[in-house]
């Protein structure tokens, strides 16, 4: 992947651009989902190898909540939307208004699992598709799933389950906070973003670079 070196910080500040369009149309649909008003933004973006994506949220073994779906068209690949334990249960009891909501007795509570993976499908739904505006190519979204288990389960599980290994990975960090609120009540979330092999040289020469670059 020699075009992979021939990547600039103008590639990376484009896919924080699609991150934050991205952004602003989930905080337009989250606000009027729970009638409050949301702020969204994207402070950073990286590209990393697999091995550095398995170690980026403290080990393989760290559960966390994540929904995950696959993209198809012209560009194939894995999208995750993935958030710790802690801050998806900030985010549900928002969104259902149960301060007692807890995701260790999830089976037992329909609702915050029903509303937690309508997050998740609010927030790859405006990534995938800022993602294919931007790179002018045609992309189109599996049915979400919900999965909450340890990092490396989550992430082997979404590749293995289709045959498709990917070097590399494009995190998108992201930040969803209440408007005038102080920054505890802040969600710190993660789009791991993971083209089929043969998928990422189409998505970067989408965005203008290729190997000679």
């Amino acid at each position: 992947m020699d075009y992979i070196n021939s990547i600039t910080n103008k590639h990376i500040d484009i896919l924080k651009e699609v991150g934050n369009i991205g952004a602003g149309h989930s905080a337009t649909a989250l606000s009027m989902l729970i009638n409050k008003k949301i702020n969204m933004t994207v402070p950073n973006v990286e590209i990393v190898s697999f091995n550095e994506l398995m170690e980026w949220l403290g080990g393989s073994e760290v559960v966390i909540a994540s929904v995950y779906l696959r993209i198809k068209g012209d560009v194939s690949g894995s999208l995750f939307f993935v958030l710790s334990i802690e801050q998806a249960e900030r985010f549900i009891k928002q969104l259902i208004a149960d301060d007692h909501f807890s995701l260790i007795n999830s089976t037992e509570h329909e609702l915050g699992l029903s509303a937690f993976q309508e997050l998740g499908n609010i927030l790859t739904g405006s990534y995938l598709s800022s993602l294919s505006d931007l790179t002018g190519t045609n992309l189109y979204p599996s049915v979400p799933s919900l999965s909450i288990d340890m990092f490396g389960a989550v992430i082997s599980h979404g590749l293995i389950e289709l045959s498709h290994v990917s070097d590399y990975a494009i995190i998108i960090d992201t930040v969803i906070k209440e408007e005038d609120h102080f920054e505890v009540d802040t969600v710190k979330g993660h789009f791991f973003l993971l083209p089929d092999p043969e998928s990422f040289k189409k998505l970067f020469e989408a965005l203008g670079v290729t190997d000679e670059t």
